[in-house]
């Protein structure tokens, strides 16, 4: 048995441990429902360490999503139902099956191809179980995600534009829609027009190969330091945001920008 097997059946074992007699009235209470707010939290923690190039901090809190899984297996052996080594045989023969061209015969000449070849076996091991081409989405992920996720399964069955200047010009019409629902002043069209100019934004991203959760979040995080930035310029100058006019702030703002694109964050 290698280390890594070591180190992971420990792990497993500590896991027992705790659901067990004697063990962490905590750890044993817990279920699939309880923690499917861990499981999202702990994924979270993960992408920001891999955003702030952290490697230690990538490490534990790789650590900290890995034990999700195992608690998970935990519970449903107790329940009869799995245990973690049915759970690594399932994710081994699946990997085995979706690369043909690695553990079999077949050839792939791209990472393209590569991709359309798994969707094609996906498919194939999904017949029977899905009634449309967009089923397999969960209903709880994130609204950018799954629109990019809708949008990416409409295409691969043909429903989708040609070229990029129909999809700018989807966002271009859909933009002059929400101008004129708020001319018309309806909330309730407003709403559903805001969701079109998104939806026509996430398609747009996908021509460009851009992912738009990942964008929205740069932006997001951009504004934040430029925030901070004229918050802290204030502070320095004895000044409050509330107190100061909207040109002075957005001549730091400007000023944020420019020491951004100077690399001096």
């Amino acid at each position: 048995m290698t280390e890594a097997q070591n180190g992971f059946d420990r792990l497993v074992e500590i896991m027992r441990k705790l659901r067990g007699p004697g063990g962490c009235p905590w750890d044993a209470e817990q279920t699939h429902e309880s923690l499917k707010r861990y499981l999202i939290e702990e994924t979270y923690e993960v992408v920001e360490a891999i955003d702030h190039k952290d490697s230690e901090l990538l490490k534990e809190e790789l650590g900290d999503l890995l034990l999700q899984p195992i608690f998970h297996a935990a519970i449903a052996e107790e329940r009869g139902e799995f245990c973690m080594d049915d759970v690594i045989d399932a994710i081994c023969d699946k990997l085995i099956r979706r690369h043909p061209h690695v553990f079999g015969d077949q050839v792939v000449k791209s990472a393209d191809e590569q991709v359309e070849r798994w969707e094609q076996i996906k498919g194939q091991e999904k017949r029977g179980k899905r009634k449309s081409a967009l089923d397999g989405i969960p209903p709880h992920m994130p609204a950018l995600m799954k629109a990019q996720k809708l949008t990416e399964k409409a295409a691969r069955v043909g429903f989708d534009w040609d070229h990029v200047d129909q999809v700018f010009a989807k966002v271009t019409e859909e933009l002059r829609e929400l101008e004129a629902a708020m001319i018309e002043g309806s909330q309730e069209r407003m709403e559903a027009e805001l969701g079109d100019l998104l939806f026509a934004l996430v398609n747009l991203g996908r021509f460009l190969s851009l992912n738009p959760e990942e964008a929205l979040g740069k932006t997001i995080g951009r504004f934040t330091r430029r925030f901070s930035y004229i918050e802290d310029a204030l502070q320095g100058r004895g000044r409050q945001m509330q107190e100061t006019s909207l040109e002075e702030m957005d001549l730091l703002w400007e000023e944020a920008k420019r020491m951004e694109r100077e690399g001096n964050n």
